[in-house]
């Protein structure tokens, strides 16, 4: 059985990086662990964009929606409150999700948002 995924995000200039929590190692955006993703749609919701709980290093929720008339693999990315959703995990993506993962802010780019997703046994935590 595969260890526990362990992380620390590690504020940089422009946002978080990763480093594995054991090794200190940096961890590769290719790492098959964990999907790094552009959240599709935020340019209908531009003005939710600069909104604080959507900051690098802030936790995400992950909404499925099955009853979407759009796509019913569709998963929304909301603030951690479910207050304002930014929009949605990608549709090439979304299908793949088991729907307990976790989401974590990592940097802003060009009118958009970069977000972690991790399992939902992974650890992510902020270097001691």
């Amino acid at each position: 059985m595969a260890d526990r995924l362990r992380l620390w995000l590690e504020r940089g200039e422009r946002g978080y990086h990763l480093r594995d929590a054991e090794t200190e190692a940096p961890v590769r955006w290719e790492d098959p662990r964990i999907r790094i993703v552009p959240v599709a749609g935020v340019s209908y919701r531009q003005e939710v964009l600069d909104n604080p709980s959507f900051d690098p290093g802030r936790r995400l929720a992950l909404v499925p929606e099955p009853e979407n008339p759009h796509d019913a693999n569709a998963v929304a990315i909301c603030n951690e409150a479910r207050t304002l959703q930014l929009g949605y995990v990608p549709a090439s993506v979304a299908p793949a999700l088991t729907g307990d993962e976790q989401a974590v802010s990592l940097w802003r780019v060009d009118g958009g948002l970069r977000v972690l997703i991790v399992p939902a046994n992974a650890w992510i935590g902020t270097p001691r």
